[in-house]
């Protein structure tokens, strides 16, 4: 049986994916958690990627290494940049790019040296199934949210989105800041701060890799507005909605 790995930027999602597992065992490597067991009929092993490129990559390559995941998943939030990328929005992925690499004047900006390359595309396939899934979620979002959440949040019609998102090493959260980041990245849509490092490593390894992102902010001076609660009252429970509608879909392997 095909294993999938699913690695969540907060305890919080990682806490509602956990709640669905019925049989999951605590493994540590690295100092860090992994859940070994089931969801809907599918081998899953979920981690909780920890905060920045580093900690993602580590956490990444024990995915691979050690638990020998078939096809990776990051769910998480991150910044709105595109126009029309509204908090409570989705994004799923299209390729990542680490914002912050610089290695000029040896190699283009963005470029991340000896690959010959900025943009990691993730696995379109996986990718599509889960924006689908996401659609499903978003189009029952007051189901998922209830009618208050959904007002006190001030979300209406949330769509989903698919495109660039941006990583580094920086919680972006100056309205200068991503309006440069705009400027030197125009098809961003969203920015954050693990992505494209598990882009990369999953690259390396061969294996299928997919982003769903809750937009939380706009990635301005008002980024840190409710964020813990909308971590908690919207974003998590759109990942574990999202993840279950995806993992039902899909036959296992």
């Amino acid at each position: 049986m095909a294993v999938i790995g699913i690695m969540s930027a907060l305890h919080e999602e990682l806490a509602a994916v956990l709640a669905d597992m019925p049989d999951e065992q605590r493994v540590v490597v690295a100092g860090r958690d992994f859940w070994v067991g089931h969801w809907q009929g599918h081998a899953v092993v979920a981690v909780l990627s920890r905060i920045g490129k580093v900690a993602a990559a580590t956490t990444a390559t024990v995915m691979l290494e050690r638990f020998g995941v078939d096809a990776l998943v990051f769910t998480g939030v991150a910044g709105g940049l595109g126009s029309g990328v509204r908090v409570g929005d989705v994004v799923v992925a299209d390729g990542f790019v680490q914002h912050d690499m610089d290695a000029s004047p040896l190699f283009p900006r963005h470029e991340v040296p000896l690959y010959g390359r900025a943009l990691f595309e993730v696995d379109a396939v996986l990718s599509l199934q889960l924006a689908k899934a996401a659609q499903q979620v978003l189009q029952a979002a007051e189901q998922h949210l209830g009618p208050d959440t959904l007002a006190q949040f001030q979300l209406s019609s949330p769509k989903v989105h698919q495109g660039l998102i941006v990583s580094g090493d920086r919680f972006v959260a100056t309205s200068s800041e991503s309006q440069a980041l705009r400027e030197a990245l125009p098809a961003a849509l969203a920015v954050e701060m693990e992505g494209a490092a598990v882009a990369q490593v999953c690259w390396d390894y061969g294996v299928p890799f997919a982003a769903v992102r809750t937009i939380s902010d706009r990635a301005d001076d008002t980024a840190h507005t409710d964020f813990n609660r909308f971590i908690c009252e919207v974003a998590s429970r759109y990942s574990r909605a999202i993840l279950l509608q995806w993992l039902r879909e899909r036959a296992p392997i």
